[in-house]
């Protein structure tokens, strides 16, 4: 079983629209796929209430269960789970990154978000540095500078790299939510969800990686 979790110091970069993106993107290519909702507003769990579809799983839960989650996940069949933690500084983040394979780091690419990253950057360290990649989001369609440059900043201040897949700024991703889905569900062939199975792609490529490298 592989666990990415989505974690920052700031609410509003983008963690629950990822998480619910990768976690369609995930069951519609056949795995077996949970989010477990570690965010007090429970926003991934709200969206599952709206939906028609069944999978994936959501479950609400505490940080302090997520070991006992994940195992439950696992007993489950689970073949992959998403962690959503909430937007703000508390013990979410640390655990689910602890509990990691893959953690990404949505922010947005002004100098505020990306500021942000020092404290992300910390946590990372106190986590025991989980494999992490920070994720461009709500860029501009056709800012392919800003988004070299903000991966740029991000590695040489931070030290930190970036998924190679950025999200732009796309009205699919605050359409799809209302009605319990996905873009790549919205709209089979929008750029937004085109966005998002790439990143899909990227992530189980680099877990899968990952586990060869430490067999």
């Amino acid at each position: 079983m592989f666990t990415i979790s989505l974690v920052g110091q700031k609410g509003g970069t983008g963690k629950t629209t990822v998480a619910l993106g990768l976690a369609v993107a995930a069951a519609r290519a056949g795995l077996e796929t949970a989010i477990i909702d570690l965010d007090p507003q429970a926003t991934a769990t709200n969206w599952r209430d709206r939906r028609e579809v069944e999978s994936p799983a959501v479950v609400s839960a505490q940080a302090s269960r997520l070991k006992q989650t994940l195992e439950a996940a696992r007993a489950g069949g689970a073949q992959l789970v998403i962690i959503d933690t909430a937007g703000r500084n508390d013990d979410s983040a640390l655990n689910a990154a602890r509990h990691s394979d893959l953690v990404l780091v949505p922010t947005r690419a002004n100098v505020v978000e990306i500021e942000t990253l020092r404290a992300v950057a910390d946590l990372l360290r106190i986590a025991g540095n989980p494999p992490a990649r920070v994720v461009l989001n709500g860029l501009h369609p056709s800012a392919t500078r800003t988004a070299d440059e903000a991966r740029e900043m991000v590695q040489g201040v931070f030290g930190l790299e970036c998924a190679p897949v950025h999200l732009c700024h796309r009205q699919a991703y605050a359409d799809a939510p209302v009605t319990g889905q996905a873009p790549q569900e919205l709209d089979e062939d929008g750029k937004a969800g085109q966005e998002l199975d790439r990143l899909y792609q990227f992530s189980i490529e680099f877990v899968n990686k990952v586990t060869i490298e430490h067999v």
